[in-house]
Formats: structure tokens, sequence, C-alpha cells
């Protein structure tokens, strides 16, 4: 299989595809147990739940687009290929890793993110500048090896996009107006949205919405609209409960991101009556694409939505009025 391809599998399924995620799987260090090959059962399941687990996916042991994609970028090294920007961007761990060590040298990247994007290949250029290598924007095997010859990752070191983003946090006004909000979901939540916006704009804000099935396009279309922060609302298929997350993936976590997800945690459950389900660092893609703060918040059942929209979007607007006074010292 190649990247990119729409693919589903769960248990019960077999073919050379199966044998194909198992391997991945299994070179990551997630085994498949005693499935045979090219079987997808019980082990193998497992060892899917794991994967996502550990990438911040929904874990549910399936296979899906999303799963597959990030078995795909989690078995690149750096150094395995060329990497610079084009279209559609590079992604991959071993972009992460270049991000990463870039960051930590103080070429600012953007957040680490594993996408190849325009602030990647301005950071890489700085760097290759500063070492008297050709600029040319491209991670060869020259640029690699000056790169690892410095020795330097994540581990102790913060990283320069860290400290950016808090900054950025810091001087950003205290007050809800004429800040660009964003406001997502992917279907039945119209009337939902609709009433956070209204409120939204009550205190002066400027908010776009944004209805799609995909995180991806919420994300494209936020970014586009160069809105300072994202909130997306989503109704859970699993137990009673409300449960937030923002973007962490890579040994980066969004310090906007993760103060939002608490403070609409702090609120949202009790005011609901639903079991607080916490705020947790994630790696979907209306996360981690996102080029701003963004959160997903979670809410099951769908009747508590439906009855109490007007609730919520109270409860969203006054923690977005504690997130912006934040002082960030």
């Amino acid at each position: 299989m190649s990247a990119g391809e729409q693919v589903w599998l769960d248990a019960g399924t077999s073919g050379p595809a199966v044998a194909d995620i198992q391997q991945r799987l299994e070179h990551l260090g997630f085994s498949t147990g005693i499935d045979a090959r090219a079987e997808f059962r019980a082990g193998t399941r497992a060892a899917v739940e794991a994967f996502q687990r550990r990438r911040g996916l929904r874990i549910d042991g399936i296979c899906g687009p999303q799963t597959w994609e990030a078995l795909v970028e989690a078995g690149y090294q750096l150094g395995d290929r060329f990497l610079y920007r084009r279209t559609p961007m590079l992604r991959g761990d071993d972009v992460a890793e270049l991000q990463q060590r870039l960051s930590a040298l103080g070429f600012d990247t953007g957040r680490v993110d594993g996408i190849f994007g325009d602030l990647t290949s301005s950071a890489l250029g700085d760097f290759q500048r500063n070492v008297g290598l050709p600029v040319d924007g491209i991670a060869g095997a020259a640029t690699v090896s000056e790169l690892l010859r410095f020795g330097t990752r994540h581990d102790g070191t913060e990283l320069v996009s860290a400290v950016r983003d808090r900054e950025l946090l810091r001087q950003a006004p205290r007050t809800l107006a004429y800040r660009r909000v964003a406001i997502g979901e992917e279907g039945g939540l119209d009337a939902c949205v609709a009433a956070l916006r209204r409120m939204l704009v009550s205190h002066g804000a400027l908010v776009t919405t944004h209805h799609h099935p995909s995180g991806s396009i919420q994300a494209s279309e936020a970014n586009q609209a160069r809105s300072e922060v994202f909130i997306g609302l989503r109704i859970d298929n699993g137990p009673h409960r409300c449960a937030t997350a923002y973007y962490a993936g890579y040994h980066y976590t969004s310090p906007g991101g993760s103060l939002l997800a608490e403070l609409l945690q702090h609120l949202l459950p009790g005011l609901l009556g639903l079991a607080d389900g916490g705020s947790h660092g994630m790696s979907l893609p209306v996360l981690r694409e996102t080029r701003m703060p963004a959160v997903v918040c979670e809410i099951s059942p769908a009747t508590v939505v439906v009855e109490q929209a007007t609730a919520i979007a109270r409860a969203v607007v006054d923690a977005l009025g504690s997130w912006v006074g934040n002082t960030w010292e």
C-alpha cells in the first residue's frame, strides 16, 4: 500500500494490506501476538490500539486512513530521504526530528508537527547559512550530517518554537474584542455553533465557522482565515462524558491549547452533569494542522448538546474570556 490510500482494516479482514500493517507495527515495536501473517485478529487489533494511544489518535483498533498515514509517517527516520518544501507537504517522524533539532538550536520551525512547511524551510535555510552550507532548503546528506554533529534534539532543551508560542500569547490583547476565533464541527452541531457565534460576536470577536467532517479541511479554512484560536465541537459516541483535546505530539505541547482545554473542562462537565473525561494531548489532524492554539471538545450524548446548546456556548465564552485574560508570565 502507498501513503494516501483510503484504508479501512478491522478485525476479521485478511490479505496483503493486513500483512503490510503488521510488518509496520512490529518494526515500530508493537507485537501482533500470535496472529497469523495477513490475518487481522485480536493481536493485531491490540497492536493498532497501542499504536493509536502512543500517537495521540482516537483509539478504536481500526486501521483507517488516519492510523494508516500515521504508520507510514512513523516509519521515516531522519536521513532516510531528502526533505524539502513541496506540495503536498512532506510529513513524517523524520520531519519532526528535523524540526526538533533545528528548534533546539534556536532556529524557529514553528510548532513541531512533523509537517515540512514554510517555517521549517526557512529555519533550515538559516541553519545552512550559519554553518556555511549551500542554502537550498533541502535536508540532504550533508545538511543532516552537519545537524547531527551538533548532537542536540530535544532532551533537556527548551525548543524555540515553545518560547515563541508563549511570547505570542503574552503579547496578545486581554480581551475578546477583535480577536479572530474559529469554530469548527464535523456535523450535527449547527445550532450549538450558531449560539456560540452569536455570543462571541456580542463580545466583539471576529468569528468564522467551519462545518466539515474532515478535520484537515476545518484546519485549512481556519488557517486561511488567520484565526487566533480554534474551538472544535464534536458529538462523541462513547460513554456519557465531556472531554477536551489539545495538540501534543513529538515532544511538543501547545501551551495555549493546553490551558484552554483545562479551562473548558473546569466548566463544562459540572454544568452539563456529565463525567469529567479530562483534557488530553492528542495529534488529531484538526489539532496538528491548525497554526493557532486549538481544542476539540467532545460531548456525549447528543441530546445534551441539543438541549443545552446555549449553556455550552456560554461556558465556552467564559473559558475563552479567562484564556485571553491570562498574563502568561
